[in-house]
């Protein structure tokens, strides 16, 4: 029988538990990125009018809040609330000027089927003028350059202690359309992922949780395994921004890929990113290494998450799963 786990120190004091956990192995209850479809709005505007209420909220479309949840220590429903606030610094909303969009109990994440989704949805209505023009009130350069509120997740298990109830927040952005021919962002996005042993060819590598994957890609224990992320064409958007002499810069999206396994570990949590001093691209992979035999007591599925980011909120996250076979 295939076990899905994730490897952590069965009893407090065995070896090697005294360490810090690697922030890249997710072995309880974890949020891991959170999502905002469209990442941001721009609104025509009239700099030599004042912007009516209802003209900017008539401007605006809804936007879709989603959040990426791992919890593989324990069998249970989680309870979540997503909160629409003023942000403005961390992962918490002040007690005034909030607002909750959602709240439910979300499935086990690890054992349901198909896969239950975390996600409310910020419409264009009084509470988010409220957010924004509160927003506004505090803004030196009275929205010129944007305004980004935020959407704060709570959440924890069903019967669990609340003060343990975890944290994280989304930012997302409405701005004018300066200069004119600034466009919106949108999520950036993969073609696939390819996974290399060693000198072998690369394969692509399912994009499958575990749970919907009857038969992952099978590597022995301790075995190096480089992921690779294959972008596919015009995914690193061109857009341009104002400067302080009234023209307009151009430049080209750097994304970034955060790397998160339920086992093993990789050799950098953070790939990607802008070009070097010399204009050389950052490099995109990571290389994953397998837990050791002695961490294992039989065939062991383990999660892989990667989480694919642009520099303007943009954010689209991928499961795949990987078989440890000793």
């Amino acid at each position: 029988m295939v076990k899905q786990t994730l490897i952590a120190c069965a009893v407090a004091g065995a070896t090697g538990c005294g360490r810090f956990q690697d922030p890249n192995v997710v072995i309880d209850l974890r949020v891991i990125a959170m999502s905002a479809s469209p990442p941001d709005q721009l609104v025509d505007v009239d700099l030599t009018q004042p912007v009516s209420p209802q003209g900017l909220l008539a401007e605006l479309v809804p936007t879709q809040v989603c959040a990426l949840v791992a919890d593989p220590g324990l069998e249970r429903r989680l309870l979540w609330s997503l909160t629409l606030c003023p942000l403005t610094s961390g992962d918490r909303c002040d007690e005034d000027n909030q607002v909750v969009i959602g709240t439910g109990l979300l499935d086990d994440p690890e054992l349901t089927t198909p896969e239950p989704a975390l996600c409310a949805t910020v419409n264009p209505d009084g509470n988010l003028l409220a957010v924004l023009l509160s927003l506004l009130e505090g803004d030196p350069l009275h929205g010129l350059g944007g305004l980004d509120y935020g959407v704060v997740l709570r959440i924890g298990g069903e019967d669990a202690n609340r003060d343990l109830d975890q944290y994280a927040a989304k930012t997302v952005r409405v701005a004018p359309r300066i200069p004119m021919n600034a466009t919106a962002n949108t999520n950036p996005r993969i073609d696939h992922l390819d996974a290399a042993i060693g000198d072998a060819a690369p394969v692509p590598l399912p994009l499958v949780r575990c749970l919907d994957n009857p038969a992952p890609l099978e590597v022995p224990p301790a075995t190096k395994l480089r992921m690779t992320p294959v972008e596919p064409d015009g995914v690193r958007e061109t857009y341009v921004v104002p400067t302080l002499d009234g023209k307009s810069q151009t430049f080209t999206e750097s994304l970034t890929y955060q790397w998160v396994a339920g086992a093993g570990g990789f050799s950098s949590g953070s790939t990607g990113g802008p070009r070097d001093v010399s204009g050389n691209p950052a490099p995109l992979f990571s290389d994953y290494k397998s837990p050791a035999a002695k961490d294992l007591d039989g065939p062991t599925d383990v999660s892989i998450w990667i989480v694919q980011r642009d520099e303007r909120f943009g954010v689209h996250w991928y499961e795949s799963c990987i078989r440890v076979t000793p």
